[in-house]
């Protein structure tokens, strides 16, 4: 055996090795939530059954808690995401020293831990609301809204990071040309600048309502007496956990392989189509070319 050969079997056994790390946990998740047994586990096998998803499907505090993590996940996108884009123009548009710094309080609370997040935006925010109260109760308690502004103030951190990496593909020139033209800055903004963020824009938004959804720091200490999806998940596992949770992770994980599978194929599809026109436009030019040679 040649050293290329060895080379591609240690490839492919490494490669197997981290498939079934990966994946095993996964089928042994979806393995307890189809077994007959009170424990989540697959052994011993007491037979197949689908009870752990009438249970999950029949619980109401489940669905409340899916509804408000959706509802945050949402409002936090809504704002996270204009924040994240504007900061990313805005240190694009620094000098050095400025750029440096502005960067660093943008992504500083990315390395802060959520309890440290959670706990000082649930003071900030009652210290804030005193002065303006007129009852015992601050007029900015716990609750939903400041689980949103909490876990905004580092999620925009994320979305700022992508739309920066993308900046750093733009041509300024096409701003200075566009504003030699006549074009004012916010027709700059919204039909040159925008345009070529877009992408950068989708994926943070993206990557902003899963970072809420799967938050649970900083929602367990602002969230008040509301439920989440993680808070649930975390109070099934302190009082008792049961095969409904596995129910629970195997309909995100075939939600999730769904949409991945859709969007491939959506992908694929546009990728296709994108080759046909360019291959229908190049037989157009030579028709042309032969027709004026003609």
């Amino acid at each position: 055996m040649n050293n290329n050969s060895a080379g591609r079997l240690i490839i492919r056994i490494y490669v197997g090795l981290f498939l079934v790390f990966m994946l095993a946990p996964l089928v042994v998740m979806v393995g307890a939530a189809l077994n007959d047994s009170r424990f989540p586990s697959v052994y011993p096998w007491k037979g197949l059954t689908d009870r752990w998803f009438i249970d999950l499907w029949n619980d109401p505090r489940m669905w409340n808690a899916i509804g408000n993590t959706v509802a945050v996940a949402i409002a936090v996108v809504v704002i996270a995401v204009p924040i994240g884009t504007a900061g990313a123009i805005l240190i694009n548009s620094l000098q050095a020293r400025a750029r440096s710094f502005i960067y660093g309080v943008m992504v500083a609370p990315i390395l802060t831990p959520g309890a440290v997040i959670g706990i000082s935006t649930l003071l900030f925010w009652n210290s804030l609301g005193k002065p303006f109260s007129l009852q015992d109760e601050p007029p900015f308690g716990a609750g939903l809204h400041l689980s949103a502004l909490g876990q905004v103030s580092f999620i925009a951190a994320y979305v700022m990071l992508l739309v920066l990496a993308r900046l750093q593909s733009f041509d300024a020139g096409l701003e200075e040309a566009a504003l030699d033209l006549g074009a004012s800055h916010t027709q700059v903004m919204r039909r040159i600048l925008l345009p070529h963020l877009y992408p950068a824009i989708g994926a943070g938004a993206l990557i902003a309502f899963f970072q809420s959804v799967e938050n649970f720091n900083i929602t367990l200490f602002t969230r008040g007496n509301s439920d989440t999806l993680t808070v649930y998940v975390g109070s099934k596992v302190r009082t008792g956990i049961t095969p409904t949770i596995n129910a629970l992770a195997f309909g995100l994980i075939t939600i999730t392989v769904i949409g991945a599978v859709a969007y491939e194929i959506s992908r694929r599809r546009a990728a296709a189509r994108e080759k046909a026109e360019a291959i229908a436009l190049e037989k157009a030019e030579a028709a042309e070319l032969q027709t004026a040679s003609a």
